[in-house]
């Protein structure tokens, strides 16, 4: 049966009271659950207080076992396809981000490339139709190669889409990427990409002071190589008006869904201490996880 097929019977099983839900025949089994509260992730100190420490232990598995099922959270810009790009390579299973499936879908000159190209530069939210029509596709694509387990990154972003997701699958665990305001509109207009080979670098070099009791933040730029240099370009919408409208918008609609997967006790916040280097072994710790390669060249 097309993943597309069940994914319409989900959208009408979110509202209808008593509908049983449906399961993606391809995904896995999902981990235990976790404990009924969230769970606080304290970069500086190393806490992470509320999740079950044998819960976690779970999540240390051989690679062909880790098939798990994620969501990352947070605000446009924070850092999710970064952090939700180095799992997927860590863990063995699929990243896919939303965005760049309507990104896809713009290049393409398909049909709903014109009405997507309007929407994106408001900087408005995609419908729910078609964000669950272009992840059905991607899911069913996935799921004729073999694919097990997946990282979601830009969904849900409602509440009616994690009750629509909720009824087609069992998501393990949602993790909240937070990052300061300041630095955050810092970040995404300093995005940029390469016209050639596609590649996402950061020309923003971010150094907040210490002050009035919060500590201070360094996020270094993240440079294209020589080859790149000369070919970035700036997204469309990645203009100071756009980005913050799309804050607002997070604001009003998305935080919701932070508080439904609270609720169930399936939600990691985890406030970025600074760059990449500062934070992906933070994010790693919190995960219970350990990267090799990065230990490696580290002590390199």
């Amino acid at each position: 049966m097309a993943v597309l097929s069940r994914c319409s019977r989900a959208v009408t099983a979110a509202t209808t009271p008593n509908a049983a839900a449906a399961k993606f025949s391809y995904l896995i089994r999902a981990l235990s659950p976790f404990s009924s509260s969230s769970s606080t992730f304290d970069a500086d100190n190393g806490l992470n207080s509320r999740i079950k420490p044998a819960v976690l232990g779970t999540l240390k598995r051989e690679p062909k076992d880790r098939n798990v099922q994620w969501v990352f959270l947070g605000c446009p810009g924070v850092g999710k396809g970064t952090y939700a790009s180095r799992l997927s390579d860590l863990l063995g299973i699929p990243h896919i981000a939303t965005g760049d499936l309507v990104r896809d879908e713009l290049a393409s000159s398909g049909p709903l490339s014109s009405q997507l190209k309007e929407i994106v530069n408001q900087g408005k939210l995609v419908s729910d139709e078609i964000i669950i029509d272009l992840l059905s596709k991607r899911l069913e694509a996935g799921e004729a190669k073999g694919e097990s387990g997946f990282i979601l990154d830009g969904f849900p972003r409602t509440v009616r889409q994690a009750e629509i997701l909720e009824g087609v699958t069992d998501i393990d665990l949602v993790i909240n990427l937070k990052l300061r305001e300041e630095a955050l509109l810092a970040k995404c207009l300093g995005r940029r990409i390469c016209s050639e080979c596609g590649g996402n670098y950061n020309v923003a070099c971010i150094d907040i002071k210490a002050e009035n009791g919060k500590p201070g933040m360094y996020m270094a730029p993240l440079p294209p190589p020589p080859q790149c240099a000369s070919k970035l370009i700036t997204r469309a919408d990645d203009t100071e008006e756009v980005v913050k409208q799309r804050l607002r918008i997070y604001q009003a609609m998305t935080l919701p869904v932070e508080d439904f997967y609270r609720s169930r006790g399936k939600l990691l916040e985890f406030d970025l201490p600074g760059g990449v280097r500062e934070s992906w072994p933070k994010l790693l710790h919190a995960l219970n996880l350990e990267d090799e390669e990065d230990k490696q060249s580290a002590a390199a």
